[in-house]
């Protein structure tokens, strides 16, 4: 062996521990260096998220209403596809007529329609409401028994063209006695102005009647939010006028109404819901009874 290779193989056990810790040392010393940056990015991280999301979620506050009830100036428009019931006599002359079913007499079809609504709101407790309903039937049919109708007859087997215009004008107040940020409670006052028009047209015959009036009603209002952009409402009103008061006048209406409704944002929502409006009246021989019920779909605007 050569003496260059007897010292390297001499003085290595002495070199190499050194060298071990040396290497030892350094290790240590980059782990802890990485360890120190990897803690300063996660913690940077961390905090940004929190920031973050903090800002993405803002709890509402005990004054924060839900969505769709801040507003002055409410506007809605609804398709409505009823089905319908109705029935009309009218005396003329002193001769009583005949109580006529448009469906099954004069072959009535369901329609769609148009309800247009609209809602000031002065208060967080008041709101005016106005609302104009619009209903029509025009149809065709051979008459399958006699009818008489102001006082004319009109013979089985004859042609008659029919219609039936239903006019109906809603003045309401609204007081909301209970208001909460996840609903409303309250009491309606209004006035119904409604117009009945009824034509009845063969060959050779062309009669009508018409009934108009105000009709003044009382009823109650509850709305309740599930969730914070989605509300439900149900709502009633109506009068009756009894028999007892006179055999020969008496009327009822009743309107109920429940439906729910999806506030995309505070100003622009959509509804869908239920609807059932009953009208009745005796005026000395003169008798009608109309029934409208069915589903209707709308949208909200709010200012």
């Amino acid at each position: 062996m050569s003496h260059e290779a007897f010292d390297h193989v001499l003085f290595w056990p002495r070199l190499t521990p050194r060298l071990f810790h040396a290497r030892i040392g350094d290790t240590r010393r980059m782990f802890m260096r990485s360890s120190i940056r990897l803690y300063l990015i996660l913690t940077t991280i961390l905090a940004g998220s929190a920031a973050t999301a903090s800002a993405q979620f803002q709890p509402r506050t005990l004054n924060d209403p839900a969505t769709g009830e801040r507003y002055h100036i409410e506007g809605s428009g609804s398709i409505w596809a009823p089905s319908a019931t109705m029935g009309i006599s009218s005396e003329s002359l002193g001769i009583a007529g005949s109580t006529i079913d448009f469906k099954r007499d004069l072959g009535l079809k369901d329609q769609k329609f148009n309800d247009l609504q609209l809602v000031l709101r002065p208060g967080v407790k008041h709101k005016l409401r106005l609302q104009y309903l619009a209903i029509k039937y025009a149809q065709e049919a051979t008459l399958v028994r006699d009818l008489v109708f102001n006082g004319q007859l009109y013979r089985i087997g004859l042609p008659v063209n029919s219609s039936l215009s239903w006019k109906t004008t809603r003045l309401a107040y609204e007081y909301d006695f209970i208001t909460k940020n996840r609903g409303f409670g309250g009491l309606i006052l209004e006035a119904k102005y409604t117009d009945v028009e009824a034509s009845l047209q063969s060959p050779i015959l062309l009669e009508s009647a018409r009934a108009r009036a105000p009709i003044p009603a009382i009823g109650g209002i509850v709305r309740v939010y599930p969730v914070a952009n989605i509300s439900i409402t149900g709502e009633v009103s109506g009068i009756t006028v009894p028999e007892d008061v006179s055999p020969d006048y008496n009327a009822h209406y009743a309107d109920f109404d429940i439906y729910g409704t999806v506030n995309v944002t505070n100003n622009v929502g959509a509804k869908i819901g239920y609807r059932s409006i009953d009208v009745g009246y005796t005026v000395e021989q003169d008798k009608g009874s109309f029934v409208v019920k069915g589903l209707y779909f709308g949208i909200v605007a709010r200012y």
